[in-house]
This record gives structure tokens, C-alpha cells and sequence, in this order.
């Protein structure tokens, strides 16, 4: 008994294998979405990279730029701003300046079109530009409409 209890174990578990085979996946359901319907592309869809000037500022903003689908995300970093400094004079310190700005909006093919700007700043101040922008050419013009009033030329990149 003690020669065929190793075989029967075997066997026992081979058949308990052979039982849990899957069922077939379920043939997916005709409908609407075997042939969806293409996003719609605009004509300034893709990567835009370009640095401005430093408008009254001077400090010029490098911008990064992506539109997809004629929805504009991306970003401006302004390289010369500076963080807390050390407080020498024991009086409260100044906020810092806005080093990185969130830039979105929806483009459009022809004439120009609003883009929003927030400033990614910690503390309580809660900064946020409008600027406008304008295709020219093979290039997308931005300009800050307040504040700096910095423009940008940026190029497919």
C-alpha cells in the first residue's frame, strides 16, 4: 500500500489540474466601439519649446509647450528667480518669486486664443496671468497680457 499511495497522490492531483481548465473568453459585444470616432487634431498639435524676453521684468521665461487635440498643457520656467534669501534685518521675509509657471488653455487653428497661467508659488499669495496666444508662420507667438508683458516666440520642437 505504502508503493501506491505516491501514485495515487499523483494521479489525484493530476485530475484535479485537468478539471480546472478555463472556459473560452466571451466573444466582446458589437457595438460603436469597434469603430470609434478619431479625436480631432489641430494644426498646432505637438511639442513647442522657445524662450521670451524679459519683457519689464527682465527675466526671461523658457517655455514648454505640448497641444494635443487642440488642448494646450505645459509649462514656463523663469531661470533668475530666486527663493528666500537669508533675513538679515530680522523683518519678515518677502514671498518668493514665481520660478515655474502652469500654463493651459484649448487652441485654435486660426486667429488667437486665451491661455491661463498659474504660478506654482508656496505661501499665501495665489498668482495667475492670462496671455495670448497666436500661430505665425511655422511658429506660436505668446505674449503675457499684464504684468511682465513678455513674449515669446516658439518653434515645433
Amino acid at each position: 500500500m505504502k508503493r501506491f499511495l505516491p501514485l495515487l497522490l499523483v494521479l489525484g492531483v493530476a485530475s484535479v489540474a485537468s478539471a480546472q481548465t478555463r472556459a473560452p473568453a466571451p466573444a466582446p459585444p458589437a457595438s460603436s466601439q469597434a469603430n470609434p470616432t478619431p479625436a480631432p487634431v489641430s494644426a498646432l498639435d505637438g511639442e513647442w519649446k522657445g524662450t521670451s524676453d524679459g519683457g519689464s521684468c527682465n527675466a526671461p521665461l523658457e517655455y514648454v509647450i505640448t497641444i494635443e487635440n487642440g488642448f494646450v498643457d505645459g509649462s514656463s520656467f523663469d531661470t533668475t528667480a530666486r527663493g528666500p534669501v537669508p533675513n538679515t534685518t530680522r523683518a519678515a521675509p518677502p514671498e518668493p518669486t514665481p520660478g515655474l509657471w502652469q500654463i493651459h488653455g484649448v487652441a485654435r487653428n486660426t486667429g488667437p486664443f486665451s491661455l491661463i497661467a498659474v504660478a506654482s508659488v508656496k505661501g499665501r499669495s495665489h498668482r495667475e496671468g492670462k496671455l495670448s496666444a497666436r500661430s505665425d508662420g511655422g511658429s506660436l507667438i505668446i505674449t503675457e497680457t499684464a504684468g511682465c508683458r513678455r513674449t515669446a516666440r516658439l518653434a515645433r520642437g
